[in-house]
Protein backbone atom coordinates (compact mmCIF):
# COMPACT_ATOMS: atom_id res chain seq x y z
CA UNK A 1 0.00 0.00 0.00
CA UNK A 2 1.52 3.34 -1.01
CA UNK A 3 2.29 5.89 1.71
CA UNK A 4 0.74 8.87 -0.10
CA UNK A 5 -2.56 7.08 -0.70
CA UNK A 6 -5.49 8.37 1.35
CA UNK A 7 -8.43 6.06 1.92
CA UNK A 8 -11.89 7.62 1.74
CA UNK A 9 -13.56 8.47 5.03
CA UNK A 10 -16.61 6.49 6.17
CA UNK A 11 -19.85 7.86 4.80
CA UNK A 12 -21.43 8.21 8.21
CA UNK A 13 -19.78 8.67 11.58
CA UNK A 14 -20.40 5.90 14.09
CA UNK A 15 -19.40 5.53 17.69
CA UNK A 16 -16.98 2.66 18.32
CA UNK A 17 -18.26 0.13 20.82
CA UNK A 18 -21.92 0.48 19.87
CA UNK A 19 -23.65 -2.71 18.64
CA UNK A 20 -23.66 -2.84 14.85
CA UNK A 21 -24.85 -6.42 14.31
CA UNK A 22 -26.83 -8.49 16.79
CA UNK A 23 -27.74 -12.14 16.25
CA UNK A 24 -30.07 -13.98 18.62
CA UNK A 25 -31.06 -17.64 18.42
CA UNK A 26 -29.98 -17.86 14.79
CA UNK A 27 -30.83 -21.26 13.31
CA UNK A 28 -30.43 -22.86 9.91
CA UNK A 29 -31.61 -26.43 9.22
CA UNK A 30 -31.21 -27.90 5.74
CA UNK A 31 -33.88 -30.53 4.96
CA UNK A 32 -32.78 -34.04 4.06
CA UNK A 33 -34.95 -35.67 1.39
CA UNK A 34 -35.52 -39.40 1.03
CA UNK A 35 -37.96 -42.03 -0.14
CA UNK A 36 -39.03 -43.43 -3.52
CA UNK A 37 -41.04 -42.80 -5.60
CA UNK A 38 -42.37 -39.96 -3.42
CA UNK A 39 -39.58 -37.92 -1.91
CA UNK A 40 -40.25 -36.46 1.50
CA UNK A 41 -38.31 -34.79 4.28
CA UNK A 42 -36.77 -37.47 6.51
CA UNK A 43 -34.49 -35.26 8.62
CA UNK A 44 -32.52 -32.04 8.76
CA UNK A 45 -28.87 -31.02 8.82
CA UNK A 46 -28.62 -28.73 11.85
CA UNK A 47 -25.84 -26.56 10.42
CA UNK A 48 -26.47 -23.64 12.79
CA UNK A 49 -28.61 -24.21 15.85
CA UNK A 50 -29.42 -21.20 18.02
CA UNK A 51 -26.34 -18.96 18.22
CA UNK A 52 -26.03 -15.50 19.76
CA UNK A 53 -23.44 -12.97 18.54
CA UNK A 54 -22.87 -9.23 18.78
CA UNK A 55 -20.42 -7.31 16.58
CA UNK A 56 -19.74 -3.72 17.60
CA UNK A 57 -18.94 -0.73 15.39
CA UNK A 58 -15.34 -0.88 14.14
CA UNK A 59 -14.68 -4.21 15.87
CA UNK A 60 -12.97 -7.30 14.49
CA UNK A 61 -14.83 -10.37 15.75
CA UNK A 62 -13.36 -13.83 15.12
CA UNK A 63 -15.36 -17.02 14.63
CA UNK A 64 -13.35 -20.24 14.89
CA UNK A 65 -13.99 -23.98 14.95
CA UNK A 66 -13.42 -27.23 13.08
CA UNK A 67 -14.42 -27.65 9.46
CA UNK A 68 -18.15 -28.33 9.22
CA UNK A 69 -19.12 -26.64 12.48
CA UNK A 70 -21.31 -24.02 10.75
CA UNK A 71 -19.01 -20.99 10.49
CA UNK A 72 -19.51 -20.30 6.78
CA UNK A 73 -23.25 -20.92 7.03
CA UNK A 74 -23.39 -18.33 9.80
CA UNK A 75 -21.64 -15.79 7.57
CA UNK A 76 -24.05 -16.43 4.70
CA UNK A 77 -27.03 -16.10 7.03
CA UNK A 78 -25.78 -12.74 8.31
CA UNK A 79 -25.33 -11.42 4.77
CA UNK A 80 -28.77 -12.87 3.93
CA UNK A 81 -27.42 -15.10 1.20
CA UNK A 82 -29.31 -17.84 3.04
CA UNK A 83 -32.75 -17.61 4.63
CA UNK A 84 -32.68 -18.37 8.40
CA UNK A 85 -34.89 -21.13 9.75
CA UNK A 86 -35.48 -19.19 12.97
CA UNK A 87 -33.89 -16.57 15.21
CA UNK A 88 -33.25 -12.89 14.53
CA UNK A 89 -30.62 -10.74 12.80
CA UNK A 90 -30.55 -7.04 13.66
CA UNK A 91 -28.35 -4.54 11.83
CA UNK A 92 -28.09 -1.09 13.43
CA UNK A 93 -31.28 -1.82 15.35
CA UNK A 94 -33.24 -2.90 12.26
CA UNK A 95 -34.55 -6.46 12.05
CA UNK A 96 -33.44 -7.92 8.71
CA UNK A 97 -34.10 -11.60 9.50
CA UNK A 98 -36.77 -12.10 6.86
CA UNK A 99 -36.52 -8.78 5.04
CA UNK A 100 -37.46 -8.86 1.36
CA UNK A 101 -35.06 -7.97 -1.42
CA UNK A 102 -36.60 -4.51 -1.65
CA UNK A 103 -36.32 -3.96 2.11
CA UNK A 104 -32.68 -5.09 2.09
CA UNK A 105 -31.70 -2.82 -0.81
CA UNK A 106 -30.83 0.25 1.34
CA UNK A 107 -28.40 -1.71 3.55
CA UNK A 108 -26.96 -4.16 1.03
CA UNK A 109 -24.10 -1.76 0.35
CA UNK A 110 -23.23 -1.60 4.07
CA UNK A 111 -22.79 -5.37 4.52
CA UNK A 112 -20.29 -6.99 2.18
CA UNK A 113 -18.60 -10.38 2.04
CA UNK A 114 -15.15 -11.68 1.13
CA UNK A 115 -15.51 -15.28 -0.03
CA UNK A 116 -13.25 -18.16 0.86
CA UNK A 117 -12.28 -19.31 -2.64
CA UNK A 118 -10.51 -16.59 -4.66
CA UNK A 119 -10.89 -18.71 -7.80
CA UNK A 120 -14.63 -19.39 -7.92
CA UNK A 121 -15.77 -16.08 -6.39
CA UNK A 122 -14.72 -14.04 -9.45
CA UNK A 123 -16.51 -14.18 -12.80
CA UNK A 124 -13.93 -15.48 -15.32
CA UNK A 125 -15.76 -13.76 -18.20
CA UNK A 126 -15.48 -10.27 -16.72
CA UNK A 127 -12.48 -8.00 -16.44
CA UNK A 128 -11.24 -6.83 -13.07
CA UNK A 129 -12.63 -3.40 -13.77
CA UNK A 130 -16.09 -4.80 -14.44
CA UNK A 131 -15.98 -7.06 -11.35
CA UNK A 132 -15.13 -4.20 -8.98
CA UNK A 133 -17.38 -1.60 -10.60
CA UNK A 134 -20.46 -3.87 -10.76
CA UNK A 135 -21.51 -3.19 -7.12
CA UNK A 136 -21.39 0.56 -7.81
CA UNK A 137 -23.40 0.10 -11.00
CA UNK A 138 -26.03 -2.06 -9.28
CA UNK A 139 -26.45 0.47 -6.45
CA UNK A 140 -26.48 3.47 -8.78
CA UNK A 141 -23.31 4.99 -7.30
CA UNK A 142 -21.37 7.32 -9.57
CA UNK A 143 -18.33 8.62 -7.62
CA UNK A 144 -16.44 11.79 -8.46
CA UNK A 145 -14.30 11.25 -11.53
CA UNK A 146 -16.29 8.22 -12.63
CA UNK A 147 -16.33 4.55 -11.73
CA UNK A 148 -13.17 3.69 -13.62
CA UNK A 149 -11.15 6.17 -11.60
CA UNK A 150 -12.59 4.76 -8.37
CA UNK A 151 -11.77 1.18 -9.43
CA UNK A 152 -8.18 2.15 -10.19
CA UNK A 153 -7.96 3.77 -6.74
CA UNK A 154 -9.27 0.59 -5.12
CA UNK A 155 -6.75 -1.55 -7.01
CA UNK A 156 -3.99 0.65 -5.66
CA UNK A 157 -5.43 0.50 -2.14
CA UNK A 158 -5.23 -3.31 -2.14
CA UNK A 159 -1.70 -3.33 -3.54
CA UNK A 160 -2.39 -4.06 -7.22
CA UNK A 161 -1.34 -2.11 -10.28
CA UNK A 162 -4.14 0.19 -11.54
CA UNK A 163 -3.09 -0.82 -15.04
CA UNK A 164 -4.59 -4.26 -14.32
CA UNK A 165 -8.02 -2.75 -14.86
CA UNK A 166 -8.62 -4.58 -18.16
CA UNK A 167 -7.17 -7.95 -17.17
CA UNK A 168 -9.18 -11.10 -16.49
CA UNK A 169 -9.07 -13.16 -13.24
CA UNK A 170 -7.14 -16.07 -14.80
CA UNK A 171 -4.19 -13.71 -15.30
CA UNK A 172 -3.67 -13.31 -11.54
CA UNK A 173 -2.27 -15.47 -8.77
CA UNK A 174 -4.36 -16.67 -5.83
CA UNK A 175 -3.22 -13.87 -3.54
CA UNK A 176 -3.89 -11.26 -6.21
CA UNK A 177 -7.38 -12.66 -6.82
CA UNK A 178 -8.16 -12.42 -3.12
CA UNK A 179 -7.03 -8.78 -3.21
CA UNK A 180 -9.50 -8.24 -6.05
CA UNK A 181 -12.19 -9.72 -3.81
CA UNK A 182 -11.19 -7.29 -1.06
CA UNK A 183 -11.35 -4.38 -3.50
CA UNK A 184 -14.84 -5.46 -4.60
CA UNK A 185 -15.97 -5.58 -0.95
CA UNK A 186 -14.58 -2.08 -0.35
CA UNK A 187 -16.19 -0.57 -3.46
CA UNK A 188 -19.34 0.49 -1.60
CA UNK A 189 -17.53 1.65 1.58
CA UNK A 190 -19.32 -0.88 3.84
CA UNK A 191 -19.66 -0.73 7.60
CA UNK A 192 -19.47 -4.52 8.06
CA UNK A 193 -17.48 -7.10 6.13
CA UNK A 194 -17.99 -10.82 6.62
CA UNK A 195 -14.64 -12.40 5.74
CA UNK A 196 -15.20 -16.12 5.21
CA UNK A 197 -11.77 -17.71 5.61
CA UNK A 198 -10.21 -15.08 3.34
CA UNK A 199 -6.67 -16.48 3.60
CA UNK A 200 -7.18 -20.25 3.92
CA UNK A 201 -6.51 -20.90 0.22
CA UNK A 202 -3.35 -18.76 0.09
CA UNK A 203 0.33 -19.41 0.74
CA UNK A 204 1.60 -18.44 4.18
CA UNK A 205 3.54 -15.41 2.91
CA UNK A 206 0.51 -14.18 0.99
CA UNK A 207 -1.72 -14.80 4.02
CA UNK A 208 0.30 -12.29 6.02
CA UNK A 209 0.01 -9.68 3.27
CA UNK A 210 -3.78 -10.05 2.98
CA UNK A 211 -4.34 -10.02 6.76
CA UNK A 212 -2.16 -6.90 7.14
CA UNK A 213 -4.10 -5.30 4.27
CA UNK A 214 -7.42 -5.99 6.02
CA UNK A 215 -6.09 -4.59 9.29
CA UNK A 216 -4.91 -1.39 7.62
CA UNK A 217 -8.22 -0.99 5.81
CA UNK A 218 -10.07 -1.51 9.09
CA UNK A 219 -8.01 1.12 10.90
CA UNK A 220 -8.41 3.68 8.12
CA UNK A 221 -12.12 3.16 7.40
CA UNK A 222 -13.41 1.96 10.78
CA UNK A 223 -15.02 -1.12 9.20
CA UNK A 224 -16.28 -3.90 11.46
CA UNK A 225 -15.21 -7.44 10.54
CA UNK A 226 -16.72 -10.84 11.22
CA UNK A 227 -13.57 -12.86 10.56
CA UNK A 228 -14.35 -16.55 9.98
CA UNK A 229 -11.37 -18.93 10.06
CA UNK A 230 -10.03 -22.20 11.40
CA UNK A 231 -6.46 -20.87 11.71
CA UNK A 232 -6.22 -19.86 15.37
CA UNK A 233 -2.99 -17.91 14.90
CA UNK A 234 -4.52 -15.70 12.20
CA UNK A 235 -7.65 -15.08 14.28
CA UNK A 236 -5.57 -14.14 17.32
CA UNK A 237 -3.59 -11.67 15.23
CA UNK A 238 -6.64 -10.05 13.65
CA UNK A 239 -9.58 -10.25 16.06
CA UNK A 240 -10.33 -8.39 19.27
CA UNK A 241 -13.04 -10.81 20.42
CA UNK A 242 -13.39 -14.48 19.52
CA UNK A 243 -16.26 -17.00 19.51
CA UNK A 244 -15.64 -20.76 19.37
CA UNK A 245 -18.19 -22.92 17.49
CA UNK A 246 -18.77 -26.65 17.74
CA UNK A 247 -21.40 -28.55 15.77
CA UNK A 248 -23.62 -25.52 15.12
CA UNK A 249 -23.33 -24.03 18.61
CA UNK A 250 -21.24 -21.24 20.12
CA UNK A 251 -19.64 -22.89 23.14
CA UNK A 252 -17.36 -20.05 24.29
CA UNK A 253 -16.94 -16.36 23.54
CA UNK A 254 -14.72 -13.68 25.02
CA UNK A 255 -11.93 -11.22 24.42
CA UNK A 256 -8.80 -12.43 22.66
CA UNK A 257 -6.69 -12.70 25.82
CA UNK A 258 -9.32 -14.70 27.71
CA UNK A 259 -9.91 -17.22 24.93
CA UNK A 260 -6.23 -17.83 24.18
CA UNK A 261 -4.76 -17.80 27.69
CA UNK A 262 -7.69 -18.49 30.04
CA UNK A 263 -10.10 -20.83 28.16
CA UNK A 264 -12.73 -22.66 30.22
CA UNK A 265 -14.52 -24.99 27.80
CA UNK A 266 -12.80 -28.39 27.29
CA UNK A 267 -13.20 -28.09 23.52
CA UNK A 268 -11.42 -24.73 23.48
CA UNK A 269 -8.58 -26.32 25.46
CA UNK A 270 -8.38 -29.15 22.91
CA UNK A 271 -8.51 -26.73 19.98
CA UNK A 272 -5.68 -24.59 21.35
CA UNK A 273 -3.57 -27.61 22.24
CA UNK A 274 -3.65 -28.71 18.59
CA UNK A 275 -1.80 -25.57 17.47
CA UNK A 276 1.90 -26.38 16.82
CA UNK A 277 4.37 -24.70 19.16
CA UNK A 278 6.86 -22.36 17.52
CA UNK A 279 8.95 -21.38 20.57
CA UNK A 280 10.57 -24.75 21.18
CA UNK A 281 13.98 -23.09 21.55
CA UNK A 282 12.72 -20.78 24.29
CA UNK A 283 13.51 -22.67 27.48
CA UNK A 284 11.81 -20.01 29.63
CA UNK A 285 8.45 -20.60 27.95
CA UNK A 286 5.99 -22.75 29.91
CA UNK A 287 5.16 -26.06 28.22
CA UNK A 288 1.60 -26.28 26.93
CA UNK A 289 -1.03 -28.91 27.58
CA UNK A 290 -1.58 -31.67 25.05
CA UNK A 291 -5.06 -33.08 24.37
CA UNK A 292 -5.89 -35.68 21.69
CA UNK A 293 -9.60 -36.17 21.08
CA UNK A 294 -11.18 -39.44 20.00
CA UNK A 295 -13.18 -39.87 16.81
CA UNK A 296 -14.70 -37.36 14.44
CA UNK A 297 -17.28 -34.63 14.96
CA UNK A 298 -20.76 -36.23 15.24
CA UNK A 299 -23.19 -35.86 12.35
CA UNK A 300 -25.18 -32.60 12.39
CA UNK A 301 -28.20 -34.64 11.21
CA UNK A 302 -28.38 -36.34 14.62
CA UNK A 303 -26.26 -34.37 17.13
CA UNK A 304 -25.78 -35.68 20.68
CA UNK A 305 -28.33 -34.68 23.31
CA UNK A 306 -27.46 -32.15 25.97
CA UNK A 307 -23.93 -30.88 25.44
CA UNK A 308 -22.89 -31.65 21.87
CA UNK A 309 -19.24 -32.07 22.83
CA UNK A 310 -19.91 -34.70 25.50
CA UNK A 311 -19.17 -37.68 23.21
CA UNK A 312 -15.54 -36.51 22.90
CA UNK A 313 -15.12 -34.86 26.31
CA UNK A 314 -13.01 -36.29 29.13
CA UNK A 315 -15.09 -34.49 31.77
CA UNK A 316 -18.54 -35.58 30.58
CA UNK A 317 -21.02 -36.85 33.20
CA UNK A 318 -24.66 -37.93 33.16
CA UNK A 319 -25.81 -34.32 33.46
CA UNK A 320 -24.11 -33.46 30.17
CA UNK A 321 -26.38 -35.90 28.31
CA UNK A 322 -29.65 -34.60 29.75
CA UNK A 323 -29.13 -30.84 30.11
CA UNK A 324 -27.76 -28.44 27.50
CA UNK A 325 -25.35 -26.06 29.26
CA UNK A 326 -26.25 -22.35 28.95
CA UNK A 327 -23.77 -19.82 27.59
CA UNK A 328 -23.04 -17.84 30.77
CA UNK A 329 -20.25 -16.06 32.60
CA UNK A 330 -18.53 -18.45 34.99
CA UNK A 331 -16.95 -17.53 38.29
CA UNK A 332 -13.45 -16.17 37.65
CA UNK A 333 -14.11 -15.21 34.03
CA UNK A 334 -13.51 -11.70 32.79
CA UNK A 335 -16.42 -9.46 31.81
CA UNK A 336 -17.91 -10.69 28.53
CA UNK A 337 -16.22 -14.10 28.73
CA UNK A 338 -19.05 -16.64 28.41
CA UNK A 339 -18.80 -20.43 28.49
CA UNK A 340 -21.34 -23.21 27.87
CA UNK A 341 -20.13 -26.06 30.09
CA UNK A 342 -21.39 -27.85 33.21
CA UNK A 343 -17.88 -28.87 34.28
CA UNK A 344 -15.45 -26.23 32.96
CA UNK A 345 -11.67 -26.54 32.93
CA UNK A 346 -9.26 -24.39 34.92
CA UNK A 347 -8.37 -21.08 33.22
CA UNK A 348 -4.90 -22.08 32.04
CA UNK A 349 -3.21 -23.66 29.03
CA UNK A 350 -0.07 -24.85 30.83
CA UNK A 351 1.03 -28.46 30.62
CA UNK A 352 -0.78 -31.07 32.73
CA UNK A 353 0.80 -33.81 34.78
CA UNK A 354 -0.32 -36.23 32.08
CA UNK A 355 -1.47 -35.57 28.52
CA UNK A 356 -5.12 -36.30 27.77
CA UNK A 357 -5.26 -38.98 25.08
CA UNK A 358 -8.80 -40.19 24.39
CA UNK A 359 -7.96 -42.14 21.24
CA UNK A 360 -7.02 -45.74 22.26
CA UNK A 361 -5.26 -46.43 18.96
CA UNK A 362 -3.09 -43.33 19.33
CA UNK A 363 -2.31 -44.16 22.96
CA UNK A 364 -1.26 -47.70 21.99
CA UNK A 365 0.91 -46.37 19.15
CA UNK A 366 2.68 -43.88 21.42
CA UNK A 367 3.25 -46.60 24.03
CA UNK A 368 4.70 -48.89 21.37
CA UNK A 369 7.01 -46.12 20.12
CA UNK A 370 8.24 -45.50 23.66
CA UNK A 371 8.95 -49.21 24.12
CA UNK A 372 10.76 -49.39 20.79
CA UNK A 373 12.79 -46.32 21.68
CA UNK A 374 13.68 -47.77 25.06
CA UNK A 375 14.76 -51.12 23.59
CA UNK A 376 16.87 -49.36 20.94
CA UNK A 377 18.59 -47.26 23.59
CA UNK A 378 19.36 -50.26 25.73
Amino acid sequence: MTEDLVLPAPRQAATAGEPLLKVEGLTKHFPVKGGFPIRRTVGAVQAVDGIDLTVNVGESFGLVGESGCGKSTTGRLITRLLEPTSGSISYRGQDITHASRKQLAPIRSEIQMIFQDPYSSLNPRQTVGKIISSPMEINGIDPDGGREKRVRELLEIVGLNPEHYNRFPHEFSGGQRQRIGVARALALEPKLIVADEPVSALDVSIQAQVVNLLQEVQRELGIAFLFIAHDLAVVRHFSQRVAVMYLGKVIEVGDRESIYTRPRHPYTHALLSAVPEVNLADESASPRERIRLAGDVPSPISPPSGCRFRTRCWKAQDKCATEEPPLIRLSGNHEGHLTACHFPEDPTIEARDEDIVLDPALAALEEQLEEDGGSTTS
